[in-house]
């Protein structure tokens, strides 16, 4: 049932509440940044197909497929994230997931522009609410790195930036259902947003009583590791909220000592760290890239956390991997990682209350030579969209050692 919380609960003045948003909502111009700062960082990205090709010594041949792609869903790299692409190479994993090709004109048969039917759960602009007790706000539209595999490639992110107005009601919806023990930033790119509206949000957030956690979906400290700056230590710091930071990594080699050295920095300031990957053809659907992966997560201090199915978006089929193939991988994968290290094999089915666990039976030989078969539960487990923390099953979808 949705109750109203007591007015006696607000423990912030009204006119303070509106100050600290008329602040938080300014559009008065940011100081100059240093090079090295992130706002910088974001700025100077690589925005044509062209640019980055030449950057990497790549022939001109990928430029009118990369050129058709780029039409439909623009290309964005930041120069960090670039430099960790391999010169000369068209297969290189990092490149796979930032260039685009002309396989994202075609048009196919079960590929849609909302996988995920999210449409279906957006009682307010900027929020999305398909599980009891946790909702995901849309902090920003915006990304530093528009991934080509991005299931929300074709996302009205127009129709879901919320003024200062709109998030004033999304606060109220929130502070009405005693339920929402979860508030997860997603986006876009919930980094990409001001420290200082970022700040106030998570404050506001803390002063509703029921509130339990705090979640951050980010690419940002991967892409851009300069993100993890004093000020947004600063207010993560502070929030009374549990922490969660869930990186969004597919491949080892985006995982650099500057990558490191900010996990390091979250991790002092309180945040658990987690990470969420998609299995992708080219990029990370074998059992050494996947080991190799894991290992690096955990030297960075980050746990395996989802490996997402692919979804199937409109524009992206040519990474798709069946769910066959990616449940054989898994397996394998349980012969050369200890189950806190394996990541869990989903999928997000529209319509269910929670995502899916994907496995197969898997035949072993026991000791006295019988064959032994043996099934992973197959029923949804107590997820939201991005997972819910609380109920983190670390094994992967078969015990291990």
């Amino acid at each position: 049932m949705i109750t109203r919380t007591p007015a006696s609960l607000h423990t912030i003045p009204h006119n303070s509440h509106e100050s600290r948003a008329s602040e938080a909502f300014s559009t008065a111009a940011e100081p100059p940044s240093a090079p090295n700062d992130w706002r910088a960082q974001l700025r100077d990205v690589i925005r044509s197909p062209q640019a980055l090709l030449e950057r990497l010594g790549l022939e001109r041949e990928w430029l009118p497929g990369a050129r058709d792609g780029h039409e439909l869903f623009s290309i964005r790299v930041p120069e960090a994230y670039a430099s960790r692409i391999r010169a000369n190479d068209p297969d290189d994993p990092l490149l796979r997931q930032v260039l685009p090709l002309d396989a994202e004109t075609d048009v196919l048969d079960g590929y849609v522009t909302d996988p995920l039917e999210e449409a279906e759960h957006t009682p307010l602009p900027g929020l999305i609410h398909k599980y009891t007790n946790r909702v995901l706000l849309m902090a920003s539209g915006g990304c530093a790195i528009n991934c080509r595999y991005c299931f929300r490639r074709h996302f009205p992110y127009d129709d879901h930036q919320p003024s200062r107005a709109q998030w004033q009601d999304i606060l109220d919806y929130l502070r009405a259902d005693e339920r929402i023990h979860e508030v997860i930033l997603s986006g876009g790119d919930p980094l990409v947003s001001p420290d200082k509206r970022l700040a106030w949000l998570v404050e506001s957030l803390g002063e509703i009583p029921h509130l339990k956690r705090l979640r951050i979906h980010t690419r940002l400290p991967v892409v851009i590791p300069d993100r993890v700056n004093d000020e947004l230590l600063g207010w993560l710091g502070t929030t009374r909220l549990q922490k969660v930071l869930v990186i969004h990594t597919n491949h080892a080699n985006e995982l650099d000592d500057a990558v490191a050295a900010a996990m390091t920095r979250l991790k002092s300031a309180g945040v658990t760290l987690l990470n969420q990957g998609v299995i992708l053809r080219g990029v990370n659907d074998s059992v050494g890239v996947q080991t190799a992966l894991a290992e690096r997560l955990f030297e960075c201090g980050v746990l395996p956390y989802y490996l997402h199915a692919f979804d199937p978006v409109q524009g992206a089929a040519h990474f798709a991997v069946s769910d066959d193939e990616a449940c054989n991988l898994m397996e394998a994968l349980l012969e050369h990682l200890p189950g806190f290290l394996m990541p869990r094999l989903v999928r997000e089915v529209p319509g269910r209350r929670s995502k899916t666990p994907l496995s197969k039976p898997i035949v072993s030989r026991t000791h006295q030579g019988v064959d032994a078969t043996a099934t992973a539960p197959s029923a949804p487990s107590p997820a939201d969209d991005e997972r819910e923390p609380s109920s983190l099953n670390l094994t992967g979808t078969i015990a291990s050692a």
